[in-house]
């Protein structure tokens, strides 16, 4: 596997793919009004750090993380890797990835919002693998029956 992890543009021309998969994803069991997704041009700013993962050149999966307020938190955002890679260690791969970036960054605490249906299952259970405990709502979030919010120290 000679998989890449770089930092890139959100809106390159090759990635319409993996957000088009990533909407669809987000859309298939959650409600609109508890749907957070970020699109190609939301995170296409300065406080954002995207990033993608390819093998051979082909786009399999992206993550980000944003800075908050508070420049040593950020979320976790755009967490997708494309169904026909999945198993391969993608997901984690990028998370640490992500994770390596903001520490780099300096950044102490990263926080995430998830799904609460079946669609996020793996999800949660990488980030409860990879240290992310369950936590109130964080900067600009409520409480919705719909998420789950999740934070690890970086120290």
């Amino acid at each position: 596997m000679a998989i890449t992890i770089a930092r890139e543009s959100p809106v390159g021309p090759d990635l319409a793919l993996i957000f088009q998969r990533h909407t669809a994803d987000m859309h298939a069991d959650t409600p609109p009004e508890s749907i957070h997704m970020m699109d190609a041009s939301e995170l296409d700013i300065p406080a954002v750090q995207f990033f993608v993962a390819r093998d051979a050149g082909q786009p399999l999966a992206m993550g980000a993380f944003k800075l908050l307020s508070d420049p040593t938190h950020a979320e976790i955002k755009s967490m997708h890797v494309l169904a026909e890679a999945r198993g391969r260690g993608l997901s984690k791969a990028m998370l640490t990835h992500v994770e390596t970036a903001a520490r780099a960054a300096g950044v102490t605490r990263l926080s995430l919002e998830t799904g609460v249906q079946p669609t996020f299952i793996a999800a949660r259970a990488l980030y409860e693998r990879a240290g992310y405990s369950v936590c109130g709502p964080f900067e600009g979030y409520w409480n919705d029956p719909n998420s789950l919010f999740m934070t690890k120290s970086l120290v």
